[in-house]
């Protein structure tokens, strides 16, 4: 580990310009690509207290063992090299997309005498346009099959296009009109590459026009009674128009933008992509990458509009649309108008359409991370290697082959509950999951709320150990499997599993030192030292270990870790759900909600057969034991509790500030209007 003071550049000596900086290993390869609008102030943030500098940062400069910079005059110069040297030096502590896949796109091959379509990959090609990409291959050939039925353009090899001449014979195509057999000389060179103009004009959005044409060509051939062509036209419209309904349409004033989303974690990202060309979505990519270096959204983005646009092969629409803009965004505006030769917008959406489809474009990229982080959990030998690297790094004597995770999760101190989330050898065991409501006292606690869900987890646990007599393992009973259910005495006597009789290997609770020292007071005031203990910390996925005053830190790209953060998330996801739907609930709640014996089948139907409560309370007993499914001593429950209830005050019309009728009905209760202020849900 190298010590930055070492190569600190010496005072003065670096200029106060915009330029690009490189740091260099002690073997000379470059480490980090960075650039600045002033590299004096930037450069000397490098070589401040090692404590005051993010850990990735930290790691970055005691690795290093040099550093060099270039002035350029303007920050797209520093732009536009920073992404240059990226490319050529492939930096480890840089963020660097990757594709999860290759992306198939429809090429329309103009730079050849007759033009030929087809489905391509990799890198772009001087004169062949391009358009997508498209999620999967098969996507582009039933588009391209309905489209050639009225653009006939060669989509065969030149191999077989060779042939055909030579034989003077077409191929299949050429004989079931899907293709001009140009190949045999039905039409010029010309007339085919007409057709594949107008193929590309209808792929790039421009359809209107072309369908108006062909109505008016149908309607006349019908109207000079030439009602075969009429026909054909016809289906060739059908065709066309089945073609332009694959590509959905999202905005209605025939935009052309890319939407860009980004969704992360503390250790990786991963970007969404849509292509919208005319209105309609034409395309979609994705990325996924590692964050190596300290950076926020706006940095996100930068990277990822440098990998889309940097390399020339995807062409820059009018608008750019994004969740976050770069800082500063100067510079990356104008170098995506050089690029495309004309002004661009890059901006948040705020409203309408556009903010409704980046909040799609934001869904897709958060299910692609979610999808990146549990691809792992479907193979057998990678979850071995996580539980193995877990064991080794919390230096446990077995593997935890069941963890438990305990995450609390509150409304500003209201609504505050509890979720216990089960991983059995490495996999969600969600018939095991369990929620609770804090009860030992009210407020906004979250050190004291794990106290007691630990507490009252392993209370039950012994109880039900107590019952059966069961302190240690059992010698196992005659004709009973010693892997099976009953191996252990975890089942009652009725055959089904008791909730908490099954103790964890490992107990993770989401949080620091605080609530991993609430959660082994919990055990140790129970008696129980035999369950291994540690908690997650989200800001930097550290591994928090009882009594220790430094955490454990899992490689980045460590299996064991990745474990730890999926089972972590779904303890705050379980958690989370619980407690919106308790809040929900709460605010939702009605007069009949606390009727005891009145369930939600037999509320909907006093409410319907009534019309209002306002009714159901001047409703007599008979009057109620006339709506089906209600008893007379339900009905008396019902009179009894509406009539010990103060009526609600008098209605008012918000739109005219009247005063509502005595006599006027009550509606029903309903679900609130939404809150005008967002509130901040804590976990």
């Amino acid at each position: 580990m190298a010590d930055p003071s070492t190569y600190r550049p010496a005072p003065g000596a670096i200029p106060a310009s915009p330029g690009v900086y490189k740091f260099r290993d002690a073997h000379g390869r470059v480490i980090y690509v960075g650039k600045a609008k002033s590299l004096r102030p930037r450069l000397s943030s490098y070589f401040q207290d090692l404590a005051g500098l993010h850990p990735r940062t930290a790691t970055m400069v005691t690795t290093a063992a040099s550093v060099e910079w270039t002035v350029v005059a303007t920050e797209v110069e520093a732009l536009q090299l920073e992404y240059s040297w990226i490319k050529e030096f492939d930096p480890r502590f840089n963020v660097k997309y990757r594709d999860d896949k290759s992306y198939p796109e429809l090429a329309v091959t103009l730079n050849e005498e007759y033009p030929r379509v087809q489905v391509m990959r990799g890198a772009h090609k001087k004169g062949v346009r391009y358009f997508g990409p498209y999620g999967h291959a098969w996507a582009i050939r039933e588009t391209v099959d309905l489209l050639l039925r009225v653009f006939p353009i060669r989509t065969c090899s030149n191999g077989v296009f060779k042939r055909a001449r030579q034989v003077g014979r077409p191929c299949l195509l050429g004989y079931i009109g899907k293709c001009a057999a140009p190949c045999v000389g039905r039409v010029s060179a010309e007339e085919h590459r007409a057709l594949a103009e107008d193929f590309c004009d209808f792929m790039a959005g421009r359809t209107g026009n072309y369908l108006r044409r062909l109505e008016t060509e149908m309607r006349e051939a019908a109207a000079g009674l030439e009602y075969e062509k009429a026909a054909r036209l016809r289906d060739d419209i059908g065709a066309l128009k089945r073609a332009m309904e694959k590509n959905a349409i999202v905005l209605a004033d025939a935009t052309d933008a890319d939407l860009l989303a980004v969704a992360e974690d503390e250790l990786e990202a991963a970007v969404q992509i849509f292509h919208v060309r005319g209105g309609r979505v034409r395309g979609q990519r994705g990325w996924v990458t590692d964050k190596v270096e300290d950076v926020d959204t706006a940095g996100l983005v930068e990277h990822a509009l440098q990998q889309l646009y940097g390399g020339g092969s995807e062409s820059v629409p009018r608008e750019v649309l994004v969740p976050a803009l770069p800082d500063p965004v100067e510079p990356v505006r104008d170098w995506l108008s050089g690029l495309r030769g004309a002004q661009v917008d890059l901006r948040i959406p705020q409203r309408g359409d556009k903010k409704d489809l980046m909040a799609t474009v934001q869904r897709n990229a958060q299910q692609a991370l979610a999808l990146h982080k549990t691809k792992r959990a479907s193979d057998l030998t990678t979850r071995s290697r996580a539980l193995q690297e877990i064991a080794d790094a919390l230096e446990l004597d077995s593997v935890p082959l069941r963890i438990e995770c305990f995450d609390i999760s509150h409304l500003q101190g209201e609504d505050v509950v509890a979720s216990m989330v089960v991983f059995e050898d490495g996999l969600a065991r969600k018939s095991e999951y369990r929620r609770f409501q804090i009860k030992g006292f009210e407020g906004q606690d979250d050190v004291r709320s794990m106290h007691e869900v630990i507490s009252r987890r392993f209370r039950r646990y012994l109880q039900e150990r107590e019952q059966t007599g069961e302190w240690a393992v059992p010698e196992e009973p005659e004709g009973t499997d010693a892997d099976g259910p009953d191996a252990d005495g975890h089942r009652g006597e009725d055959g089904r599993p008791k909730r908490f009789a099954y103790p964890p290997q490992l107990l993770v609770v989401d949080g620091g030192q605080p609530q991993v020292a609430a959660a082994r007071r919990a055990l140790d005031e129970l008696g129980i030292d035999d369950v291994a203990l540690c908690g997650l910390a989200k800001r930097l996925e550290e591994v928090w270990l009882p009594g220790e005053d430094d955490p454990v830190v899992l490689p980045r790209s460590s299996e064991g870790l990745y474990l730890l953060q999926r089972v972590r998330d779904e303890a705050h996801r379980f958690a989370i759900t619980y407690q919106r739907g308790k809040r929900s609930k709460r605010l939702t709640a009605g007069e009949l909600d606390s009727v005891p014996g009145l369930g939600e089948t037999r509320r909907q139907a006093l409410l319907k057969h009534f019309g209002s409560l306002k009714k159901l309370r001047a409703a007599t007993v008979d009057e109620l034991c006339a709506v089906p499914g209600i008893g007379r001593r339900t009905a008396e429950t019902v009179a009894a509790a509406l009539s010990s209830r103060t009526p609600a005050a008098p209605a008012v019309n918000t739109a005219t500030g009247e005063i509502i009728e005595d006599g006027a009905d009550e509606p029903a209760p309903s679900a609130p209007e939404p809150e005008t202020a967002p509130i901040q849900e804590t976990q």
